[in-house]
């Protein structure tokens, strides 16, 4: 029996994405009915919808989806989330991890929740510096926390393929809110996730 894969893609977009690859191929000096690449357009259309999927997703209903009533203050952290993402200016990745916390209110979220808040944003045409802001958005808005952090470590290949070719740079940005804008919780954060604990 041959193996079949079964992927759920909307066929509309898959096959207008699928011809301008093709056409795009060409442009670029290479023949897309070569036996390499005759499947690329369409493998390339599949990767851009799967790679982009946060569009149509809802980071608030994720978060509120597993929101419990509980009576902690002290500071939850999911740190080394790793990310994976596409710079808006050149379509080209850029990836790394995500350190998250925050200071419940009286409302706590699914751990794997936070995970998922980071691929609804990041699977998305990105900046840095708006990813970050908008993780911390989104937990700020669903669970009323006494303070959020946000600190996203991440290599850009836009800075490594091409341009000024920097093998080494890493870029990190941070966001916070309240009770974090305090010196003493934001370096506490800070502290906890730069140690290697296990």
């Amino acid at each position: 029996m041959a193996y079949k894969k079964v992927d759920q893609y909307d066929e509309e977009i898959t096959n207008s994405l699928l011809k301008n690859y093709k056409q795009s191929l060409a442009l670029l000096g290479e023949d897309p009915n070569r036996e390499g690449l005759l499947k690329t357009p369409e493998r390339v259309a599949k990767a851009m919808q799967f790679m982009t999927q946060g569009y149509s997703q809802d980071a608030h209903a994720i978060l509120n989806s597993a929101k419990f009533h509980e009576e902690v203050s002290e500071m939850i952290i999911v740190k080394d989330i790793e990310l994976y993402s596409m710079c808006e200016h050149h379509i080209l990745p850029f990836f790394g991890k995500a350190h998250i916390a925050y200071i419940p209110n009286g409302w706590i979220t699914g751990l794997s929740k936070i995970a998922r808040v980071v691929d609804v944003f990041s699977r998305r045409l990105q900046v840095q510096e708006r990813l970050t802001t908008q993780i911390l958005d989104a937990i700020r808005d669903s669970l009323q926390p006494l303070g959020a952090a946000v600190v996203i470590e991440a290599s850009h290949l836009c800075m490594m393929m091409r341009g000024v070719q920097k093998q080494n740079s890493v870029t990190t940005t941070s966001a916070f809110h309240g009770e974090f804008h305090k010196n003493e919780t934001r370096s506490e954060f800070i502290k906890l996730i730069s140690a290697k604990l296990n």
